[in-house]
């Protein structure tokens, strides 16, 4: 597959070096031979230092023989106006990084489509999907759902309290019962577990379960005690806070604390003023939270555009007595610092973002694909094809490569968990964790 990438800034960086583990023809563009050069010299993929907006650059490119044209600078207008361009001189599908939440409408879609633009991405949007989705769930790190939550994968950090520490999966984790750990993030390592494997201590354990089972789930991991969330504090007022904010559950009370005055009165104009509080101050004075109640809020979400800061306050919010805490760490680096420091949910826009651009090249039917940035690895939704591999035998015989588990499918709408002997069938929705796989090759079972 041939793929271009206009911009390497942070997600078209991310992006090349996720697709370069699969072989493909991939150039990526940018003006700035400084940009360039940060992506190093171990990946697999050429670079053009050019101007992107160059229909010559393009040409030489080879856009007319791309499959993927894909432009995520930080510059709307400039990735809109390459895409239409790709596309004119022949690219298959586009892709636009856009800042504008008026076309993500739906009755936008078509208008694009007609211009040569295929996809639209809104990284701060589907930030604020993650956001929320954590937030619903404060004893959850992540949560990942398939068909509205007919098949639910979740992420729970194991503390004391839980029931099923140490004890071999076989014995707690069978093909009669309501759930399988698909993964452990122990330490610096993922494990793709087997029936001798356990649970330890502060494991980060990715559970497989229907939604009907998700309390059983909480009992067993010790999390009955955790409240639901209804008080949420948000540090920092930009975008990404604003879309979270505005999609938050009517009963769930919000107080934004944001450092700029302007930006203060901007947020009280554009918010819900019923539900949402805007205070000017710093979210990690300790007389502020204390003063705005952070003894009775169950959440607090830091989203500035400072991971060090983030990751600071929301050590302090633990400290002060906050179970669930969310922070936005944009760099990479700082990502596996914020977990050591059990610091809880991590959002990354550039990973999120990336994510939904991978599962674009895949040919196989794939409904959604997500990077759990905590554990190194992908989790993907397949639908296999009639006669595909995985389709031909159970699955305890498909022989699986390391590294890659089946954790459940959904047929006819009806979320279940796999076993050895389950039968995967053409039209299933068929949910795949991989870690340290090349998901090309996983896709080829469902072909």
């Amino acid at each position: 597959m041939k793929i271009i990438i206009i911009g390497a800034y942070a997600i078209g960086t991310h992006l090349a070096r996720l697709l370069s583990r699969n072989n493909d023809d991939i150039t990526i563009i940018d003006d700035d031979g400084e940009r360039l050069a940060q992506i190093g010299s171990d990946f697999d993929l050429m670079t053009m230092e050019a101007s992107p907006s160059s229909i010559n650059t393009l040409t030489d490119a080879g856009v007319a023989a791309a499959d993927l044209f894909i432009s995520v600078t930080p510059s709307q207008s400039l990735n809109i106006n390459t895409c239409i361009i790709a596309h004119a001189l022949g690219a298959r599908k586009t892709v636009a990084k856009i800042s504008d939440a008026e076309f993500t409408a739906e009755d936008k879609k078509e208008f694009f489509k007609r211009l040569g633009i295929d996809e639209l991405i809104y990284p701060e949007i589907l930030a604020a999907r993650d956001i929320i989705s954590g937030l619903k769930m404060s004893w959850v790190r992540q949560r990942w759902d398939v068909h509205d939550g007919a098949l639910v994968m979740l992420g729970i950090k194991l503390r004391e309290a839980c029931e099923i520490l140490n004890k071999p999966l076989r014995e707690i984790s069978g093909p009669n019962d309501p759930y399988h750990v698909v993964a452990i993030k122990r330490g610096t390592d993922t494990i793709i577990p087997g029936g001798n494997d356990k649970l330890e201590l502060y494991d980060l354990a990715y559970f497989m379960t229907t939604r009907q089972y998700i309390p059983y789930i909480r009992k067993i991991v010790g999390k009955e005690h955790y409240v639901d969330v209804k008080n949420v504090m948000v540090m920092g007022g930009g975008t990404t806070a604003v879309r979270a904010v505005q999609t938050m559950p009517e009963y769930m009370d919000v107080k934004v604390i944001e450092m700029n005055p302007e930006r203060c009165e901007y947020l009280n104009d554009i918010l819900d003023n019923d539900k949402t509080l805007i205070i000017n101050g710093d979210g990690r004075d300790i007389p502020l939270l204390t003063e705005e109640g952070i003894k009775n809020t169950q959440a607090f979400v830091a989203l500035t555009g400072n991971a060090e800061t983030n990751i600071l306050a929301c050590l302090t919010a633990k400290r002060l007595g906050v179970r669930k805490t969310v922070a936005m760490v944009e760099n990479l680096d700082y990502a596996s610092m914020a977990e050591s420091l059990d610091i809880g949910t991590i959002i990354n826009k550039k990973a999120i973002a990336a994510s939904r651009i991978y599962q674009m090249m895949l040919d196989a039917d794939v409904m959604n694909v997500t990077f759990l940035m905590s554990a190194n690895a992908d989790v993907a939704e397949f639908i296999p094809k009639e006669g595909s591999k995985v389709t031909r035998k159970p699955v305890k015989d498909l022989g699986l490569p390391p590294g890659m588990t089946i954790g459940g499918l959904v047929r006819d709408n009806i979320g279940m968990l796999v076993s050895g002997n389950t039968q995967i069938q053409a039209g299933d929705s068929v949910v795949v964790f991989c870690h340290g796989q090349n998901m090309k090759k996983i896709e080829r079972l469902f072909n």
